[in-house]
């Protein structure tokens, strides 16, 4: 079974930054894509960025530019750098990880992190 403990999230005013953590523990072997993804009051939860053990990120159109994922494989912890933020990003944001993009979002999931962006 796979942990994901959350970090770092908090109240931001638009244009600020915000920089979220995700430490995995468990049985983490198998982990080989770490993904965020993000709900916010009334929507359904979306991907937000993911990223492969091998550093190949990929973002939802709605961020790219302004979130950087990174990962760093020694510690299983994957990064959410967030600039630029906006009041629609205001969300709660969860990790995931899978062992295969096929199986991303379904499983493994952290107990989130609320990010509010204030205009």
């Amino acid at each position: 079974q796979v942990q994901l403990v959350e970090s770092g999230g908090g109240l931001a005013q638009a244009g600020g930054s915000l920089r979220l953590s995700c430490a995995a523990s468990g049985t983490i072997f198998n982990i080989n894509v770490m993904a965020w993804y993000r709900q916010a009051p009334g929507k359904q939860r979306e991907l937000v960025a993911y990223i492969t053990r091998a550093g190949s990120p990929i973002y939802t159109r709605s961020v790219n530019g302004r979130f950087t994922i990174s990962i760093d494989n020694a510690k299983n912890t994957v990064y959410l750098q967030m600039n630029s933020l906006k009041p629609e990003d205001t969300a709660v944001y969860y990790c995931n990880a899978a062992s295969s993009l096929a199986f991303l979002g379904q499983a493994n999931w952290g107990q989130g992190t609320q990010v509010t962006v204030s205009s």
